[in-house]
């Protein structure tokens, strides 16, 4: 007689009628391909990497099961990370009020006027474009131009001894127009690979700084910083030149691909700002994309109107003193203005104030005082010790 087959209990019709069963596949990673295909659904990327995206979730599911797939899974979610948190549209609006943005300007930095002219020479041609795109000609004609590299924002070079005020005006710049800014410190680099990324080919491959940054901003017309673009490492400078050019090169930075997203990005939206010490050591067809600013030195007199402006009333901020507590007399200013010797920038004179500031914090809340006068008699007390 043949034997009867045994009754299915509730545990054996769950499993067969498990979908992740019968496919083979454990329900874990089904859930895992699922949360993949869900997070490239919900943002915007342009179709070929769109198209490429689908093609690897296709790849990673008939992987599902194998031994491969763990090490396949984190690349491809690593990836999507990545693509899916770039800005491909996302843009900041700009700021176009030629006064708002002159206020902005005068209001951290003293003199510099060549540079402050030249911002709101730009400021002015954006609100033109803008105007000049409700009517179609003349927006047909702009878009040709664009197209051709003509119209793109330009590459401003500010080229100076250090501590004058490279950075801190390309900051404000970005305050001005009301973009985001990015910095990137290009001294010492010693390989192009950081500026345009890694090919996913290698096991510790991550994206360079250019597409990192782009990603904190999460925008894509920020204002990006290269600070410092004669300090690279002698070794790789050449390699790294040749990345600078493809970056500041109109023509060519519509397209930029970094090696582990492997997609080019329009980075022709991007107002790029470098800045150096001098001009050694840079390519001369970089040098020919970028419109060179120079900046001298601050003559004694510049120095003690800037501290008296700018450094006091932000150090007595930053330390929480009350405006009205510490006051310098007019003897003081040109004995604080080189302790040390000539310095070209401001760095020094700045640590100075924050050290009589920092001494006359300490007597106010020891309750040796409640307000300071910085006397030439008086000034020994206050000073750092060299």
């Amino acid at each position: 007689m043949p034997k009867q087959p045994a009754p299915q209990t509730d545990k054996d019709k769950s499993t067969i009628n498990s979908p992740a069963e019968s496919a083979g596949r454990p329900t874990s990673e089904i859930a895992e391909i699922a949360l993949l295909k869900n997070q490239i659904t919900k943002v915007t990327l342009p179709p070929e990497l769109r198209l490429r995206a689908e093609r690897m979730l296709e790849s990673l599911t008939r992987m599902s099961g194998t031994r491969d797939y763990n090490s396949t899974y984190d690349e491809t979610r690593d990836y999507f990370d990545w693509i899916t948190n770039l800005p491909w549209d996302a843009r900041s609006k700009d700021t176009l009020d030629l006064d708002k943005a002159q206020e902005i300007l005068d209001s951290t930095h003293y003199g510099l006027e060549e540079i402050k002219e030249r911002i709101l020479e730009y400021m002015a041609v954006l609100k033109l474009q803008k105007e000049a795109k409700k009517e179609e000609e003349r927006e047909k004609i702009g878009r040709e131009l664009s197209q051709q590299g003509v119209a793109r924002s330009p590459v401003l070079f500010f080229v100076g001894l250090p501590g004058i005020g490279k950075t801190s005006i390309s900051y404000t710049i970005a305050k001005a127009i009301g973009r985001k800014f990015i910095r990137i410190a290009m001294g010492g680099m010693g390989d192009a690979l950081q500026l345009r990324g890694q090919s996913r080919m290698h096991p510790d491959a991550e994206s360079g700084l250019i597409i990192k940054g782009l990603r904190r901003a999460q925008v894509k017309n920020p204002v990006l910083l290269l600070d410092e673009i004669d300090r690279t490492a002698d070794a790789a400078r050449a390699q790294i030149m040749g990345v600078l050019l493809e970056l500041l090169d109109p023509e060519q930075n519509f397209a930029f691909t970094d090696h582990f997203i492997d997609y080019p990005f329009d980075l022709s939206e991007v107002m790029f700002i470098c800045s150096a010490n001098n001009t050694g050591g840079i390519s001369n067809a970089v040098l020919d994309r970028m419109e060179q600013i120079n900046m001298p030195g601050y003559s004694d007199d510049e120095k003690i109107a800037i501290a008296r402006q700018y450094l006091l009333p932000r150090q007595l901020a930053i330390t929480g003193m009350p405006k009205e507590a510490i006051t310098f007399s007019d003897a003081v200013w040109p004995a604080i203005t080189r302790p040390l010797g000539y310095d070209a920038g401001i760095r020094t004179m700045e640590r100075t104030i924050n050290s009589v500031v920092r001494k006359a914090a300490k007597k106010l809340v020891t309750g040796q005082g409640k307000k300071f006068e910085i006397t030439l008699e008086n000034l020994k007390e206050y000073l750092p010790k060299w």
